[in-house]
């Protein structure tokens, strides 16, 4: 089949196809003319291929572990288990990172809170560059409790 068939079979462009093909995921035979030709198969590799970048994995990644699926052998699907780990490992890092990193949000908001009431009509206001003191000082940021910020 030509490269249009199996992307509309697939569910993906045709960009998507020539990508994976450019990164070494997938592979056609090429005619006289150049155009690519691809079987059957690689429609159901197209769509694993698609369940792997939806885990979160790149395209490195997933050339990694395709010979698990290409050689079947315990040697493969150990080491496709090993990287998937780490793989994980790493996007648990970064949703660790992205916790601390809304946390400290959460933080600076309550002290913009904390300001904004002090700028209400009779709340005796603020002076000039009291509100960059304010969020400046670790103290106040580090101590400001993050279910003091308002309800957007």
């Amino acid at each position: 089949m030509r490269i249009g068939d199996l992307a509309a079979r697939a569910g993906v462009s045709v960009r998507s196809v020539r990508y994976y093909e450019e990164q070494g995921l997938l592979t056609s035979v090429r005619s006289p003319s150049g155009q690519r030709h691809y079987t059957d198969h690689e429609v159901d590799r197209v769509a694993f291929i698609q369940r792997l970048y939806t885990a979160g994995l790149s395209s490195r990644t997933i050339a990694e572990l395709l010979p698990c699926v290409d050689a079947p052998s315990l040697e493969n699907a150990d080491a496709a288990m090993q990287r998937m780990a780490q793989e994980r490992d790493r996007l648990s890092a970064h949703i660790d990172e992205l916790i601390r990193t809304r946390d400290s949000l959460d933080r600076l908001m309550a002290v913009s809170a904390e300001h904004r009431t002090r700028l209400r009509p009779g709340s005796g206001g603020l002076e000039q560059g009291d509100a960059l003191d304010m969020l400046c000082h670790r103290e106040a940021v580090e101590g400001a409790q993050p279910d003091q910020v308002p309800a957007q």
